[in-house]
C-alpha cells in the first residue's frame, strides 16, 4: 500500500476536514457529493469504542463504505483504547492516514511504527489535560499530530484555549510536521488556530448543522484566513 495519500493531505492545508459524525448516515452518498462539491478535500471519520471514551460511533464497514462512494482521502482518528488491533483492518477497508491517543497506549513509538508498516499516514491525538511532554518521545515518529481543543468523546464543551499554546509550540519545535485541531471549530475559532500554526481543521455542527455546506465551508474558509465573510457568502 502506498502512502501517496499522505501527500494529497499534506498539499490539501490549510483545509477543513469536516467530520463525520454528525452527517447523515442514512444517506451518505449524497452527503459526499455535498461536501465534494462544497470544495471539501479531505474527510476526517471519529471512530470510538465506548471504553476509551465514553461514546461508542462506527467502525470499519463505514469505512469502507465512504471508500467506496470517493477517491478523498480518509482521515480516521482511533478513540480506542487498542489502536494496534483495529488498525490493519481499518487501513483494508480505506482509510488512508490512523490516529492514535498518546493516552490509549504505553509505547507510542511502538504503535507508530507498527501503523506506518501498514503503509499509511500516522498521527498522535492528546487530549487538552494531558501532560503535553507525553508527546515528546513519538515526534520524530508520526506525520501529524492532533490537537484536541475538547476531551475526545464528550460532547458539549468549550473550546480549550491550551490548544492554541500547543500548536505554537509543535510548530516552532517541528515546522515540517503536520498539525491538526479537533473540538469547538467554528468562525469564532477557525482565524486562531491558522495563525498559531494548524494545518488541519476538523469541523462537524459548524458544518452538518447548517443547510447549505457551501456556504458553511466558504465563511469557515475566509474566517481561517482572518477575514469576515463578504455579503453574498452571508445567509
Amino acid at each position: 500500500m502506498s502512502r501517496a495519500k499522505l501527500d494529497s493531505i499534506r498539499a490539501a492545508g490549510p483545509a477543513i476536514l469536516p467530520s463525520l459524525l454528525q452527517c447523515d448516515f442514512g444517506d451518505l452518498r449524497t452527503e459526499i457529493e455535498k461536501l465534494n462539491v462544497a470544495g471539501t478535500r479531505v474527510l476526517h471519520l471519529d471512530v470510538m469504542d465506548g471504553h476509551f471514551v465514553p461514546n461508542l460511533t462506527y467502525g470499519m464497514p463505514i469505512v469502507e463504505g465512504l471508500r467506496r462512494h470517493t477517491d478523498m482521502p480518509l482521515d480516521v482518528h482511533l478513540m480506542i483504547s487498542d489502536p494496534v488491533t483495529y488498525a490493519q483492518p481499518m487501513v483494508d477497508a480505506g482509510a488512508d492516514m490512523l490516529t492514535f491517543h498518546v493516552e490509549a497506549v504505553e509505547d507510542s513509538v511502538e504503535v507508530a511504527g507498527k501503523i506506518r508498516d501498514m503503509g499509511v499516514g500516522v498521527g498522535v491525538a492528546i487530549n487538552p489535560d494531558t501532560d503535553f511532554a507525553k508527546l515528546d518521545c513519538c515526534l520524530d515518529s508520526v506525520d501529524m499530530v492532533l490537537v484536541m481543543s475538547v476531551n475526545a468523546g464528550f460532547g458539549g464543551q468549550k473550546f480549550n484555549p491550551v490548544s492554541l499554546d500547543r500548536l505554537r509550540s509543535l510548530k516552532e519545535r517541528k515546522p515540517d510536521l503536520l498539525l491538526e485541531i479537533d473540538g469547538g471549530i467554528k468562525a469564532e475559532t477557525i482565524g486562531e488556530a491558522r495563525a498559531a500554526g494548524c494545518d488541519l481543521f476538523v469541523v462537524g455542527s459548524a458544518i452538518f448543522g447548517q443547510h447549505d455546506y457551501e456556504t458553511a465551508i466558504n465563511e469557515l474558509t475566509q474566517a481561517m484566513h482572518g477575514s469576515p465573510p463578504s455579503a453574498g457568502d452571508q445567509s
